[in-house]
């Protein structure tokens, strides 16, 4: 407890605790920093507790539940599977008190200060934090915002009973019958998918013309192919307009090339992008940041905002919503403060989807590099001829390499298909050494594994491929 109202004194304090947060104070104390870092949930934010990791034990389950149903293919028969959910969401809620108490002990093993609470600026030096039991006051030399995101609610669809979040959506008690989606990217689509394994009805409502719009079409057709196949129905080009709800269900009206059209479910998931937690009571109107129009707040190239003791991350400043995003700029901005010289570059910025198949990417894509007048030699390898993916029944996608036809240099690559989001791990590095696709093709892969598929897109883009014929 304070005595009184004095201010106590920290050299950084750590707004949020998150895969940004957490991460840049440890960086922080690890460097000699005396680090406070403040979160009014459990430590970890959204990707441990309500996204990343919950999800993709969702998603583990339901392709295991899904496998179990059809291994019958490689002569496995599996008799009367079920599933009992209450089990599956004990499991999945046992993994994040796993990787959540992993971060309270790397906390509490470098020093650092904890509070689990708000924090709100009282001005550029010094802030307070509080929960129901006590206030204090903190004056710090360094702050560093890193309080994340929270789902968009649109206004016809608000929040609440059968129109839930993706964070309602990750706790259901049952598996439901039927489900709207409302927004075809990368969360709507992976839980969509495994709620369709499971056995639910789902509909998927996207405004563009494909599903997982941020990516090539080449790459998501074989998702909407898998989507197909589990009985999801998708409708493109679709707008969602309003809803009726009653106590079992809820009524979708929208619209597909001006034509109306209603869907009924159990639920309306509402998936349609996040909105940063840069407003209620943290204060940042009485300090003057420069932000964006989008609530966002501007940062230069170590995450330093217009207040030079001041630092942003994640998903508060401009660019992708990604948890390993907000880790990287984490490490940038604690040694800025520290005086190195660290700066943020994007260049090697994998993102991944856990849909079925997956789907990653780094670098640019064929598209993105055209665009910038870039003469490009792609090199494609299909799992089909992979011998490692056959022997896992796994033969569906493709690894696609851009490369500069000029140079040599590894542009970018993109994957489909499964163990995509293991597989970019190799391209990612590539592209941040500036590799070329001759050290690719150069680098002995083992045999048999599905990395061997890079080996030969790399062959493939340089002219002598040699597990598929030549054009």
């Amino acid at each position: 407890m304070v005595v009184g109202d004095a201010s106590l004194d920290i050299d950084l304090l750590v707004i949020g605790a998150g895969p940004g947060g957490y991460v840049a104070a440890i960086r922080a104390a690890q460097l000699g920093q005396s680090v406070l870092i403040v979160d009014k949930d459990a430590w970890g934010g959204v990707c441990l507790n309500r996204g990343c990791i919950p999800s993709k034990a969702l998603i583990s389950a339901a392709h295991t539940y899904e496998h179990a149903q059809h291994a019958d293919s490689i002569g496995i028969s599996v008799e009367n599977v079920k599933v009992d959910f209450a089990k599956v969401q004990a499991w999945k809620n046992s993994i994040v008190a796993k990787q959540t108490g992993g971060v309270s002990a790397l906390l509490k093993g470098n020093k650092i200060q904890t509070f689990q609470g708000e924090a709100m600026f009282i001005n550029e030096h010094e802030a307070r934090v509080f929960n129901d039991a006590e206030a204090p006051r903190y004056r710090f030399k360094n702050c560093i915002i890193a309080t994340g995101s929270r789902p968009i609610e649109l206004k016809a669809f608000p929040y609440g009973g059968r129109i839930i979040s993706s964070t309602e959506a990750l706790n259901l008690p049952e598996i439901p019958k039927s489900m709207i989606v409302i927004g075809g990217g990368y969360i709507g689509i992976e839980l969509g998918q495994t709620y369709a394994k499971f056995g639910t009805k789902v509909t998927v409502l996207e405004g563009s013309d494909h599903v997982l719009p941020g990516f090539e079409k080449e790459f998501t057709k074989l998702v909407a192919k898998s989507l197909d196949k589990v009985g999801v129905e998708v409708h493109t080009e679709a707008l969602a307009q309003s809803c009726t709800k009653t106590d079992n269900d809820v009524t979708v009206t929208f619209t597909v090339k001006g034509e109306e059209k209603q869907v009924t479910a159990d639920y309306v998931l509402v998936t349609v992008g996040r909105r940063p937690n840069t407003d209620g009571e943290l204060g940042l109107d009485l300090i003057n940041l420069k932000m964006t129009d989008r609530g966002l707040i501007e940062v230069d190239n170590q995450g330093r905002t217009s207040i030079p003791h001041i630092f942003a991350i994640g998903d508060v400043v401009p660019g992708l919503s990604l948890a390993h995003k907000a880790s990287y700029e984490a490490k940038v901005a604690a040694e800025a403060i520290a005086g190195q010289p660290s700066i943020v570059d994007y260049k090697a910025m994998p993102a991944v989807v856990f849909s079925d198949p997956e789907i990653a990417g780094v670098g640019l894509s064929e598209t993105e590099a055209k665009a910038q007048g870039i003469n490009v030699t792609i090199g494609k390898f299909p799992y089909a001829a992979n011998g490692r993916a056959n022997s896992l029944n796994a033969a569906q996608g493709f690894v696609k390499l851009v490369g500069d036809k000029e140079t040599g240099q590894l542009l970018g690559g993109q994957i489909v298909g499964p163990e995509a989001s293991n597989l970019i791990g190799e391209l990612a590095l590539a592209v941040e050494m500036g590799a070329n696709l001759e050290d690719i093709a150069l680098t002995i892969h083992a045999h048999p594994t599905l990395t061997e598929m890079i080996m030969d897109a790399a062959e493939g883009a340089l002219g002598h491929p040699i597990h598929q014929l030549g054009k």
